[in-house]
């Protein structure tokens, strides 16, 4: 996935009411741009650490910049913006980079079911028709674990249902983890955080649900898919 602009440097000041953020860049002006992510974002916003933005030419935009990474103490990447989960993902479902999902070569994303949408639906020849949702994990311990979710996740708990129920009528459904931390080197759901979508995480791995982890490559130009990580009990 390559960024739509050239990312610009700046120095992040503070995260505020969710969707917004200020910065300050390098000749002194302040910014106030859109943060694309809902989450509780722990250890991936603190106030002096350096943020990459990327420019909308959208006049219609209240804000022009959006916070696509940052870049902590330790000089490890973090994917702000949530979205760019399903693009990295996405170009990897065509590069047949998931070994996992190598065989499928029909790819469709936001895929109606029911009343809700799966992020991608899959099909190859000869392979059961497979269900994907994708979570973006961005929490890091100190010792390098990742845990999804950062924050209670109601969405969350109903997709993980939604695809436990696909796994009992006979489909393939996987729950893809895409690591947008360069810090992170396993994941772990977390039921210290949401113990209530913890368990329905493990009732759809019960059903047949297939739980993936992969982490992020990460540069100011672009990001792609990279190694599979273990999920961890």
């Amino acid at each position: 996935m390559t960024f739509t602009s050239s990312l610009i440097e700046a120095t992040l000041l503070k995260r505020y009411k969710r969707f917004l953020a200020d910065v300050v860049l390098p000749n002194g002006d302040s910014l106030t741009v859109h943060c694309p992510n809902t989450g509780a974002m722990t250890g991936c916003a603190e106030p002096g650490w350096r943020v990459y933005l990327s420019q909308s030419d959208n006049p219609k935009r209240k804000y022009a910049h959006t916070w696509e990474l940052a870049k902590n103490h330790r000089q490890e990447w973090i994917g702000i913006n949530t979205n760019n989960a399903n693009k990295v993902v996405k170009a990897a479902l065509q590069n047949r980079h998931i070994i996992e999902l190598a065989e499928y070569n029909s790819i469709h994303p936001e895929y109606k079911v029911g009343d809700s949408r799966i992020d991608f639906f899959l099909q190859g020849d000869g392979m059961p028709d497979c269900y994907v949702e994708v979570k973006s994990v961005s929490l890091c311990s100190e010792g390098g674990m990742g845990f999804f979710p950062d924050a209670v996740t109601k969405r969350g708990t109903k997709h993980a249902n939604e695809l436990a129920e696909l796994a009992r009528q006979g489909h393939k459904a996987v729950l893809l983890f895409c690591v947008q931390h360069s810090g992170i080197n396993s994941v772990q759901i977390a039921q210290h955080i949401d113990p209530k979508y913890a368990e329905a995480v493990r009732k759809a791995q019960e059903a047949g649900v297939l739980l993936l982890s992969y982490k992020c490559n990460f540069s100011i130009e672009n990001m792609s898919l990279a190694d599979a990580l273990p999920i961890v009990d």
